[in-house]
């Protein structure tokens, strides 16, 4: 298997290239429309054929690069199942699995952040988390029927229930990090760390956090899957 993490440093967001390296087939998670470049010019460098993207959730805070790759490249645009996005090929549920080549990629619900949100496991060891857990810290859950008890719920029953070797990897980091563990998470997490449902419920109720500066334009045109009003 191929995997390669990337990186859009104005949103802190980490996009993610999984290839099957002998039928060349790929697929790119949570894409950046200002990386579409960056990413194409990648993917072709390395022989692949991109065949899916693939978004964790509909996103506030960048613009989805999904509608040009699919322009560009035909692939296919997979959401998670519920997600307001009609424009989406193809919406995948709980515990459905997308074959790439010989890799398989688990959808697990992981709600909270947003009303429909997965996170994928990838050969049962490599975990792709988007705005559920992240690095020493989770999704913020104050916008877009986010829920802090679903989130609870998921993290702990879904993420923290699979093997403590289980490598992490999220969907933004803001400090630096860039992978974990499971074992780790359960371990130093602050968010979670001795907290049960009820507190966490209150911390996260109580952060104040400002919203992400794109929300107005990103929300909308995730919602079309990256499709933005053309310039006058």
């Amino acid at each position: 298997m191929l995997f390669r993490q990337l990186y859009d440093n104005e949103t802190s967001t980490y996009t993610y290239l999984i290839a099957d390296e002998k039928t060349k087939e790929a697929v790119l998670v949570d894409p950046v429309i200002e990386q579409v470049e960056r990413d194409l010019k990648l993917i072709q460098e390395l022989g692949l054929t991109l065949r899916h993207c693939l978004e964790t959730h509909i996103h506030a805070d960048h613009i989805t690069g999904t509608g040009k790759l699919r322009e560009l490249t035909n692939c296919e645009g997979i959401v998670p199942e519920n997600a307001q996005a009609a424009c989406a090929n193809r919406f995948i549920k709980d515990g459905e699995v997308l074959k790439v080549g010989d890799i398989e990629i688990k959808a697990i619900a992981t709600l909270g952040h947003t009303d429909s949100h997965n996170s994928y496991l990838v050969n049962q060891n490599i975990l792709l988390t988007g705005d559920s857990l992240f690095i020493r810290g989770c999704g913020r859950t104050d916008f877009q029927s986010g829920d802090p008890g679903l989130m609870y719920d998921h993290v702990t029953q879904k993420l923290f229930t699979l093997p403590d070797e289980t490598l992490v990897y999220p969907g933004h980091d803001y400090r630096g990090h860039s992978i974990s563990t499971i074992g780790e998470e359960k371990k130093y997490n602050p968010r979670f760390v001795g907290k049960d449902r009820a507190s966490f419920i209150e911390q996260m109720n109580n952060l104040n956090l400002p919203d992400p500066k794109k929300i107005a334009e990103a929300v909308p045109a995730n919602q079309k899957c990256g499709s933005v009003p053309a310039m006058v």
